[in-house]
Formats: C-alpha cells, sequence, structure tokens
C-alpha cells in the first residue's frame, strides 16, 4: 500500500493533468447531456422559470468544470511538485466538491433511475469511480505536505 500512495505521488503531475482533461470532457458533454439522456420533453414540460434556472446551472457547472480542468492543466506543475497555500487549497476546495459529488451519486439520486437496467448501472459505478478518483488526487495534491487545510 505504501509502494502505491508513493507511486501516486510521485506521478501526480500526471495525474492532475488526466484529472483535468477528463473535467474538461465531462464539461464539454454536460452542453450535450439533455439531448443525450432524451430530457427535451421533460424539460419543455418545465415551468419557464425552472427551465431557466435548470439551464443556467446547467451552463455555470459546465463552466466552472472547464476553468478548473484549464486551472488544473495549467497549474498541474506546481500543484504537484511546490505547492503554495493557495494551490493547496484551491485543491482542497475541488477535492471536497467531487467528494460531496460522489456522496450525492448514492443518497440523493434514487436507485430507480438505475437499477435493473445495465448500461445506466454502469454509468453510475463509473461515474462514482471516477468522481472518488478525482477527489482523491485533488486531495493529495491539497494535503502532500503533510499539512492539514
Amino acid at each position: 500500500m505504501n509502494t502505491l500512495i508513493q507511486t501516486a505521488f510521485t506521478h501526480l503531475e500526471a495525474l492532475l493533468r488526466f484529472v483535468a482533461v477528463l473535467q474538461l470532457g465531462l464539461a464539454v458533454l454536460s452542453f450535450f447531456l439533455p439531448r443525450i439522456m432524451k430530457w427535451e420533453g421533460d424539460i419543455s414540460r418545465m415551468s419557464l422559470l425552472v427551465r431557466d434556472v435548470f439551464t443556467i446551472h446547467s451552463w455555470f457547472i459546465s463552466i466552472t468544470l472547464i476553468i478548473w480542468g484549464v486551472l488544473t492543466w495549467r497549474f498541474a506543475p506546481e500543484m504537484a511538485h511546490a505547492p503554495t497555500e493557495l494551490s493547496r487549497w484551491l485543491c482542497g476546495a475541488m477535492g471536497l466538491f467531487w467528494g460531496i459529488r460522489c456522496v450525492l451519486q448514492w443518497t440523493h439520486y434514487s436507485p430507480a433511475h438505475w437499477r435493473g437496467i445495465p448500461s445506466r448501472t454502469v454509468i453510475h459505478w463509473v461515474l462514482f469511480f471516477g468522481y472518488a478518483a478525482w477527489t482523491t488526487v485533488y486531495a493529495m495534491a491539497a494535503l502532500q505536505t503533510g499539512r492539514v487545510l
């Protein structure tokens, strides 16, 4: 286990860049999620206010992921090798965000959305493990000096 952790810290910059690319991919995917998930009918039946809030929140989540992906890509060397207080706090915040997302994957979404549907079950688990991995990478970058935020 110690060797695995040491290897992860040795390759932390590459892991951060990998997470950055995946976040950028998720951001792009999120723009097309209503079409991919065939939500157009449900969205069109929403009241105008709820539909507008849904649309704006979806866009801002995507924009946030783009910003985080670009920041992580650009500053991966500093985050991994020469962390500053700012980079540790930023990584801590992103790790917390994805950690909360992991919890919500199980506590908010009804299993009725995926249980018994093999493709959605796979997606559910892939997202959970992906978000958990992102949480871990950001937490490693935030806590690598041994200092707790």
